[in-house]
């Protein structure tokens, strides 16, 4: 997959996390790092790797990726993940989830790789604001609480606990495999 469809297909996402909640704001970070796969489960459909800076993660392959017999451990993969909140208050209504996926990989026999977004949209009750590093806890329909990131530009202080609100929750992941000369870089945030 080439760097600019990878950026192309981030771009586009974070255009659609802003046309999904009208009138509201939207904060998007991006984190790019080059990491090596330590292990691949071809049963489980899931690959380990380690970050630059020693940490472990594990993917899970989606069904739709081929080419998933090509990656082995050592091999190195420039990933990029991009993370936007969406906030905006509403009155009344019954706490709701919903979830939407969109997976782009790539062809058969071609380089593994692709792209992933996420979608999560949660009407639910405020249970915490952590107003000076701009994070809101959700309670959900189900009970839980997600701590999600909150743009800039929200008004925080408009908001307090008990407050039932609508957050649109979108995550990108971006996978590309890089020549295994180039060497692993500590992760950047943008």
């Amino acid at each position: 997959m080439k760097r600019t469809a990878v950026a192309a297909v981030l771009s586009g996402f974070v255009f659609l996390a802003h046309a999904q909640v009208k009138d509201s704001a939207v904060a998007v970070k991006e984190t790019e790092a080059v990491v090596t796969v330590t292990k691949v489960d071809k049963d489980t459909r899931t690959v380990t790797f380690r970050g630059p800076r020693g940490n472990l993660g594990t993917l899970t392959v989606p069904p739709e990726s081929q080419n998933l017999d090509q990656v082995k451990p050592g091999q190195q993969y420039l990933m990029k993940y991009v993370e936007s909140v969406a906030v905006e208050i509403r009155k009344g209504g019954a706490p709701s989830a919903t979830a939407s996926e969109q997976v782009k990989v790539a062809a058969k026999g071609a380089k593994p790789g692709g792209v992933m977004v996420r979608t999560v949209q949660i009407a639910g009750v405020i249970e915490a604001i952590d107003y000076n590093e701009r994070y809101v806890a959700v309670r959900g329909p189900k009970g839980d609480v997600r701590s999600l990131k909150v743009a800039d530009d929200v008004k925080l202080e408009g908001l307090s606990a008990g407050d039932r609100i609508s957050v649109t929750h979108t995550e990108a992941l971006a996978v590309e495999m890089v020549p295994a000369t180039k060497k692993a870089q500590p992760a950047k945030a943008k």
